[in-house]
Formats: C-alpha cells, structure tokens, sequence
C-alpha cells in the first residue's frame, strides 16, 4: 500500500487518480490552507460530512480551534480572526470537520517535518501563479528566486520540509511527484529549477521530467504541463535500474488511442430539458456587452446548440471562464434557451470538473453537500467551483505517473 501526503493538494487529483487505476493506498495528510480547495477535497473523497460530533461546539469555540490553523479564503492572503468570528456556524463546523477527516496540516509554511506521518509518496503541486507566461506578463514577481517572497517560491518549502527529515533523522519519503506550468522549465525560470533538482539529486533522488499534454491521455483539452517524479536510490545500481525503466516507459512517447470518450459530447452538458444542466448553463450566460461580444468572436466554439464539434478540444482550463482567452465556449439560439440575452454561454462548473478527469457523480455530491453559509450564499460559489478546477491537475495523466510509481515501487521493493 502507498501512504501518501499531498501538499498543496487542492480537490485531490492525485487521490482520484489513485483510486481510479486500483492501486491500493491511503493519504496519511493532505496540506492545503484555502477553506473551499479542503472541503470540496473531503467532499470528494470522503463523502458527506456528518458534523454531529460538533453540536456541543459553541461559535466562539467553534473559532478558537480554527485559529489553531493558519487558513485563506482565496488561496493568497490569510483569513483575520475578525473573517472567522463573521462566519456562521455551519461554514465553521464543515471547515473543522474537513480538516479533521483529511488530517489536514493547512499552511505549508506552518508545517515541521515531525509533523508529516511517514510516507512513501510525497506530491506538491506548488502554485503556478509566478511561473506562469501570464502571470510573468503582468508582474514580474520572481518566478521560483528564492527572495521573491510569492507563492510559487512556496517550492521551497518542500526543501526545508525534506532537509528536516535528514536533520530529525526520519526516513524520506521513496518517491516525490511535482506537477506545474511548463514555463518552469524556460529560459527564465531554468536554473532555479536545475538547483531544485540537483538538491532532490544529492539526497540519492533520480529525477525524471516529464512535460505532457492532457490530449494525449483520452481528454479533449489541451492542457500542457510539466511532471517529475523523483524516485529515492540508496546505490549506483538502483539508481542505474530506475534509468533504465524511465527510459523503456518514457510518457512523452505515450498517447492513448483516439477513441468515443475523447469526444468533448462526453464532457459537455447541452440537453438542456435536463432542469440541472439547464440551470447551470443560465448561470454561466453571461450578459452581452462590448467585451463579451469580443471573447464571442475571438473564441473557440465547443458546440452549437445541442451539438458537440467532436473535432476540436477545448483550451486549457483555467480559474476563470468570464474572460478572453478562455476555454471555449458554447454557441446557443434563443430557441434552446429562452429569455437569454446573449449568443453564447462559458463552461460551467460541471463541465470544468468532467474536462479535469472527475466524475459526475462526484460534482453532483458536492453540489448536494454545497452548504448554505448565509442566505444568499453558498461555501462554494459557481466562480470558485471554477477556480478549483482550473487549479486542479487532469486525472488521466496523474494515473499514468501513479502507474509508473507503483511499477517502480513493486521492483524496489523486488530489489529488481
């Protein structure tokens, strides 16, 4: 069995991933501080939540436990005391009763290598934000420079974790699986990730890097980014071994065949006689204007009416749908929809969750448990279900990367 700790774990790609090809394992502690990202991740894997067991909580007690954690409303700034004792009592119960299920640490920055669980998988999907071309276009923040103070040098804090596991002397996890933007590897941004990777290096890591492209593992998205898995050696020999499987089993060679589930009619919800699909496609219409008439004809069409075009795949998933370039979009008449004043529709929720590699039964679990926190508002509002997928990693190709971890995991234990 694989005991895995996911940090920066977001919905929980690499759980899904690890359940969906079989393999058997258990995630010993999740680490994320964004309150939404934690409890769609335990709604996701560990179904409804029964808060029972908090009724005897009072809400001042209710905030004294979470003040124990270091947590952040939008994944970029920490949330204030005074944003606790304004939330209501069920928001703070599903928060506690999130952490508690997943055994999840919170801040990163907060967390000692004492008080990870032993492991053998460790993932960290650090944020992309000071990495990414866009990001980098709109402010030059630093990339992954050790001084820039953003969040993607949160990097960084997988070496402090990793060199206190040597100082503490505990035995570092077998395996380590990093996923980011491609551009981790560009001109700018190339010699900060060579010394990362010569660190994992000096402590016996064989590394590979893999950049790959969601469209070659069965999804229609067009979704490039780059992988490594770090495989721990305790001698030339192994290290030799793990060569030479990387090099049989190189996943930038691999592309499933083009097949029916590749067809974006499997991911798009366009019969709108369904009354759910119906609703969320209203709520993601938005009203026309001058700069939506613009990303209506600057975009790629996914469908028309109730028709897929099979032939295209949508353009990379990202934290919003309202905006130019996005994913795609979805063209409509007024006879599909009626009391529209629009031409066209974005991506909804549930479509961005299908186009990452979740299921359906899944979305609809969390809209069922999206508890009310205010009378006009839910935990997970439609733009933040949005931004957890587009933050989120596509399933199919984590299960190939799992695949390859738990082959090579198998022949280590073998001593090949």
């Amino acid at each position: 069995m694989l005991r895995v700790i996911e940090t920066f774990s977001g919905i929980g790609s690499q759980a899904q991933a690890l359940k969906n090809i079989g393999v058997p394992y258990e995630v010993v502690a999740i680490v994320e501080w964004e309150i939404g990202a934690m409890y769609a991740y335990d709604i996701l894997h560990n179904g409804p939540q029964d808060i029972k067991e908090f009724r005897h909580h009072t809400h001042n007690s209710l905030v004294a436990e979470l003040e124990k954690y270091n947590l952040s409303n939008d994944g970029k700034t920490p949330l204030t005391n005074r944003s606790l004792f304004s939330m209501s009592a069920p928001q703070l119960k599903a928060i506690l009763c999130a952490i508690e299920r997943t055994n999840n640490l919170a801040d990163i920055t907060m967390v000692k290598a004492r008080d990870l669980p032993s492991s053998d998988v460790l993932t960290y999907s650090f944020p992309c934000q000071d990495l990414s071309i866009s990001g980098h276009w709109h402010n030059n923040r630093g990339g992954i420079d050790r001084n820039a103070n953003n969040r993607s040098t949160l990097l960084w804090q997988i070496e402090r974790l990793l060199k206190e596991y040597i100082e503490i002397g505990k035995e570092l996890p077998k395996f380590l699986l990093m996923e980011n933007v491609s551009n981790i590897l560009s001109k700018r941004h190339i010699d900060n990730f060579n010394e990362w990777c010569s660190f994992l290096e000096k402590l016996g890591y064989v590394n590979q890097v893999y950049t790959l492209d969601a469209r070659n593992f069965g999804v229609p998205q067009s979704r490039v980014r780059t992988y490594m898995i770090s495989v721990l050696t305790s001698n030339e020999n192994e290290a030799n071994k793990v060569f030479s499987y990387f090099v049989r089993n190189d996943l930038e060679k691999y592309k499933l065949p083009t097949n029916k589930n590749s067809n974006l009619e499997n991911y798009l919800r366009l019969d709108y006689s369904i009354e759910q699909y119906k609703i969320e496609a209203i709520e993601s219409t938005p009203t026309l204007t001058p700069s939506r008439e613009k990303i209506y004809k600057n975009n790629i069409i996914l469908a028309t009416d109730r028709v897929a075009n099979n032939n295209i795949h949508a353009r990379t998933i990202t934290t919003k749908q309202d905006r130019h370039p996005n994913s795609g979009i979805v063209e409509y008449s007024k006879e599909i929809l009626t009391n529209i004043n629009s031409k066209y529709r974005n991506l909804t929720p549930r479509e961005c969750f299908l186009l990452m590699g979740f299921q359906e039964q899944q979305f609809d679990l969390l809209i069922s448990n999206n508890i009310e926190v205010a009378s006009d508002r839910k935990i997970l509002s439609l733009s933040k279900l949005i931004r957890l997928a587009g933050n989120s990693i596509v399933v199919q190709v984590v299960e190939q990367l799992f695949r390859q971890i738990d082959e090579l995991n198998n022949e280590l234990n073998s001593k090949f």
